[in-house]
């Protein structure tokens, strides 16, 4: 199997991880998805196969070992991703042209959807629109967390009725600190957009970027940010 073709192994991996509440509650769904995931992380290599397999064990161990199996598995597969993308394609990087609406919203999906634990967004402006558009793509059982600093009377609504209907766990926060646009996925990737979320190639060109050698530092500086900032809904 060429890197190419295993990363598309990997990045589908990623697409169809079943969600936490999978994992604990029918854990007779996960038995397919987890035999090819390790069948696949054994030709990303050695220490990487046994890193995965210690981690697919450690979700039939305690609740303590659980959640924290349940955190090192999708990790390993973002890392392995990484990995393969910098041995062939290199990091996400994409100029998306203006009016070209559904091809921003595209790239967004593919990288929400990988999401398997946590998915923390950071967007001055965020609004009923952006809930309809992108949060019906999040896997069951991912955490949403959402960190914002305009409109948060227009967006809490929204996220009240998307909640209520579908069972998600959202959470809001605000910060007169940002400026910036970020998606960040399981603590492990981040992607910056070059416009706000429910904007993204409207009016003008936009770009998608995944953020690589800065991401402990942009992670840590937004995790940090996310602590101290006003809660509007837990």
């Amino acid at each position: 199997m060429t890197p190419e073709q295993l990363l598309g192994e990997v990045e589908d991996l990623l697409r169809t991880m079943p969600s936490r509440v999978v994992f604990i509650q029918s854990p007779a769904d996960v038995v397919e998805w987890s035999g090819r995931a390790s069948a696949v992380m054994e030709l990303v290599g050695p220490t990487m196969s046994v890193q995965f397999f210690s981690a697919m064990q450690g979700v039939n161990g305690s609740r303590h070992i659980q959640d924290a199996s349940l955190v090192v598995i999708p990790r390993l597969l973002h890392q392995a991703r990484f990995t393969l993308r910098m041995k062939t394609v290199g990091p996400i990087s994409t100029a998306v042209g203006a009016g070209h609406v559904f091809d921003y919203f595209d790239e967004v999906r593919q990288i929400i959807e990988g999401a398997a634990g946590d998915l923390l967004f950071v967007d001055p402006f965020l609004d009923a629109e952006f809930i309809a558009r992108y949060l019906p793509h999040v896997k069951e059982g991912v955490v949403i967390r959402l960190l914002t600093r305009k409109g948060v009377d227009k967006l809490l609504p929204a996220v009240d009725v998307f909640s209520e209907q579908h069972g998600a766990r959202i959470q809001v926060r605000g910060s007169g600190d940002l400026h910036d646009r970020f998606v960040i996925v399981d603590a492990s990737a981040a992607y910056q957009s070059g416009a706000s979320f429910k904007d993204g190639a409207k009016r003008s060109p936009t770009t998608l970027s995944q953020i690589t050698d800065a991401f402990r530092p942009l992670h840590h500086q937004y995790e940090t940010l996310w602590h101290t900032a006003q809660v509007h809904r837990d």
